[in-house]
């Protein structure tokens, strides 16, 4: 289409004509005005408030930076929503933090570790130097009727040996000691058998953490070292005053008391002096063999042996024991 212009329209006429032509308003000094597509500017996207959470805790609590960063991630890639930049932030400090932590607690657990053990030795080797305690006390050689070296307490002076294992709180040892006690005692004073008696501990977690069997055990010991002469008295005193099994037994003023012997016991019972004495007899016993006989370990009490020969009858048949016996001894 051919424009025509009016030959009479001025130069400013002709440009305003071509303006309203092109889509613009306005002349001279007034504003122009653009009459096509408006523009509008783009709104940004929401920041996340997860992702703001997780960078937030970083700095203060790692564990929760961490699981806050892996949801806002999740919900930003779901969403559109901004803030991806800041869950990673997060996420790198929640990680940082969670590594440090973690070797600052393996760290302080080794040297607690490593601390312990040297305190441990260092403790030890100054607990061995004195002998104050039942641990570092050491006992040795012959005390009274206590043959300490080879296990056992030593009464009479027979040919044949009788080696009687007990434990001061078995009940069966109880019965055997009723039965048969007297009739031991007797062949003793008649010169007919030399007894040895071996006091174990195996029943210290059947008295309510007083371990005492160990301390009945050692009291006797103190007894055989201190009265020699008392000795079968005082194994009798025990079984006669004999504790129930879980009980705590009979106290260490109590095990003091029924020695009649001359010489006080109280400052042996007191301080412990055989309790590891007991009871590494007792790990002996249990761990085998058994000197003098066949048999390879200990395996309950009472145990009676007669020159070697386990007593396999009735523990409440005094006669069938008397015969065993005498029979060695004929």
């Amino acid at each position: 289409m051919t424009e025509h212009t009016d030959p009479q329209q001025t130069g400013a006429e002709r440009a305003a004509q071509a303006d309203a032509q092109a889509g613009y308003t306005g002349g001279g000094n007034q504003p122009v005005t653009y009459l096509g597509a408006s523009y509008v500017p783009a709104i940004p996207p929401r920041t996340n408030t997860l992702a703001i959470v997780s960078l937030v805790t970083g700095f203060c609590c790692s564990l929760a930076a961490v699981i806050t960063g892996h949801i806002a991630l999740a919900q930003v890639k779901r969403t559109g929503e901004g803030g991806r930049n800041l869950a990673i932030a997060g996420l790198v400090l929640g990680y940082i933090g969670i590594g440090i932590t973690t070797l600052i607690l393996v760290l302080a657990l080794t040297f607690t570790a490593l601390f312990s053990t040297l305190f441990g030795v260092l403790g030890g080797i100054n607990g061995n130097t004195g002998n104050t305690g039942p641990s570092s006390s050491i006992v040795a050689g012959q005390v009274g009727a206590a043959y300490l070296d080879d296990g056992y307490l030593l009464v009479g002076t027979g040919d044949t040996v009788v080696d009687l294992y007990i434990d001061p709180m078995c009940p069966y040892c109880g019965q055997f000691d009723a039965a048969n006690g007297a009739t031991l005692a007797a062949l003793v004073d008649n010169g007919a058998i030399t007894l040895r008696l071996h006091a174990l501990t195996f029943l210290d977690q059947a008295s309510a953490g007083s371990e005492y069997s160990s301390r009945a055990s050692a009291a006797l010991t103190c007894v055989a070292a201190t009265n020699p002469d008392s000795t079968l008295d005082y194994l009798t005193a025990l079984f006669g005053d004999q504790p129930i099994e879980g009980t705590t037994g009979l106290t260490d003023d109590e095990l003091i008391a029924l020695s009649v012997g001359a010489d006080s016991i109280s400052d042996c019972v007191t301080s412990g002096r055989y309790l590891a004495w007991s009871q590494q007899n007792t790990d002996n016993a249990l761990n085998g063999p058994i000197p003098g006989s066949d048999l390879p370990s200990l395996q309950g009490t009472p145990t009676a042996l007669v020159d070697g020969r386990q007593y396999l009858g009735a523990i409440d048949d005094p006669q069938a024991f008397a015969d065993f016996v005498l029979g060695a001894t004929s």
